[in-house]
């Protein structure tokens, strides 16, 4: 058996560890078992107890197991993981929202330390893993286009929410690795000699996956808890995805048609309340994975005694809070030994709980905001760029923003979102390059960065198994 990679994704007339299913009496359990560190999958015969592939989507019930579990594989084990081998916790301390106080060696310290080489593991995790989810994705809609007897409504959402997956990790991949395959299929021989794409056609591939999205899935929720994206979740990141390549109306009509649906969501003014599973501000979370359970956050950012286990934010961050910011005492928890205070992000604020308090939130109308508002700058709004940014200083407890020129609007919307946004997904570290920063900001405050450390290397291994990913990214 060996590690996964992209060169070891292939369909035939049946997924063996994919799809596994124990029926009862009483129940249908179908756990979908990803293809992580398997070589060569099709090889061994389908067991009678197992479902085919094309079985899977004829029923409801395993159709919908099939794209549910694929979300309890980003929770628990992809970029956007909130355990600590997550984007949250890697990305914060790879930038300058966290300070790394763990085992010397944890795989965290060559982030931490700006040391990362092609054959980090860490690194081809978050590659495989992504890969495996976007195949995973690839299998529903396949499998959903051969379907015969599932309701034409089940189809649409379940390819709707397929899509908006593909998209979602194809968009955290080019931003992290720069040029990366667009992968579409589940055929083995083309994945074998996949070819890189450049950053602007994977985006462009990316809205095309997010404009199918909007027109297949619903606008309501059809759950309670807003766990499967809705047409909304498609447009918030479509809206991220057009701010980050410039389309600066486009961004922002994205935006205001989330904005816009006031029946669904209500701007939310109070901190404690964000974070909470019932948020009216959420756009798309991720549930724990049983019942009663919180967010891997909250075990990952939180500690009691010090000095911390993990991570702590760094004194750096603390600062760019002024006085009267609410989120820092809100979203920010100090902790002692009576010598030295650290503090950790306690946006997430429980764990063991009778019942489930909160869920992993990776959309939220706090960043539709700020997204139209950098949009509208750019564009020469400024007017309507200040009263989306000022929404967000209004919660804070701030007064609206002194910014006048389009250059001063822009450097107080980026560092509104340092302080909105912070641990949440490495969004400090795209923002940074974005805003042309990078460099001048890490440089400073980060022992070891260099320029070529805006891009991640691509896994060596990849490169040895398929030369059409060269060359490797400048640095490595």
């Amino acid at each position: 058996m060996k590690n996964f990679n992209i060169n070891n994704l292939h369909a035939g007339n049946f997924i063996p560890n994919l799809w596994k299913s124990i029926f009862s009496p009483s129940c249908l359990i179908v756990s979908l078992m990803m293809i992580s560190s398997c070589d060569n999958f099709v090889e061994v015969d389908l067991p009678g107890s197992q479902l085919t592939a094309n079985a899977v989507f004829e029923e409801k019930a395993t159709a919908n197991a099939a794209m549910t579990d694929i979300y309890s594989k980003i929770r628990d084990a992809s970029l956007l993981t909130g355990s600590a081998s997550g984007l949250s916790h890697l990305l914060g301390n790879y930038t300058d929202e966290f300070k790394f106080y763990g085992d010397p060696q944890n795989s965290t310290v060559a982030f931490y330390n700006n040391s990362l080489i092609a054959s980090n593991t860490q690194v081809k995790g978050l590659w495989d893993s992504s890969y495996n989810q976007i195949y995973a994705a690839n299998a529903v809609i396949e499998g959903i286009e051969k379907s015969v007897h599932l309701p034409e409504t089940d189809k649409k959402q379940l390819k709707g929410e397929a899509l908006f997956v593909r998209a979602l990790l194809h968009f955290y991949l080019t931003n992290l690795f720069g040029d990366v395959p667009y992968i579409t299929f589940t055929d083995y021989v083309q994945n074998r000699n996949a070819k890189k794409m450049s950053v602007n056609n994977v985006y462009t591939s990316v809205k095309n996956d997010l404009e199918q999205a909007i027109q297949l899935l619903p606008e309501s929720y059809i759950s309670q808890d807003r766990v499967r994206p809705n047409r909304y979740a498609a447009h918030a990141l479509l809206a991220r995805v057009d701010l980050y390549a410039g389309l600066w109306d486009e961004a922002s009509n994205e935006a205001s048609a989330v904005m816009n649906n006031t029946g669904l969501y209500i701007y939310e003014d109070d901190l404690d309340e964000i974070f909470l599973k019932e948020s009216t501000s959420t756009i798309w979370q991720l549930a724990p994975g049983f019942s009663g359970g919180n967010t891997l956050e909250s075990v990952t950012f939180n500690f009691t005694i010090g000095p911390p286990p993990l991570s702590a934010l760094t004194d750096g961050f603390m600062s760019a809070f002024t006085v009267n910011d609410l989120r820092k005492t809100h979203w920010v928890k100090a902790v002692t030994d009576g010598t030295t205070t650290w503090y950790h992000p306690f946006k997430y604020k429980y764990t063991g709980t009778d019942s489930s308090k909160e869920y992993s939130i990776i959309f939220r109308l706090a960043e539709i905001y700020l997204i139209r508002a950098e949009a509208r700058a750019q564009s020469g709004d400024l007017i309507g760029a200040k009263e989306d940014l000022n929404k967000i200083r209004k919660k804070a407890g701030l007064l609206d923003t002194t910014a006048i020129t389009q250059a001063e609007i822009l450097d107080a919307i980026l560092q509104e979102r340092q302080l909105e946004l912070f641990t949440e997904f490495g969004h400090r570290f795209f923002d940074l390059k974005r805003f042309n920063k990078i460099q001048s900001v890490l440089s400073v405050v980060k022992t070891g960065w260099d320029t070529h450390d805006a891009l991640f290397p691509i896994p060596e291994v990849e490169l040895n198994l398929n030369p059409n990913l060269k060359p490797q990214n400048s640095g490595y």
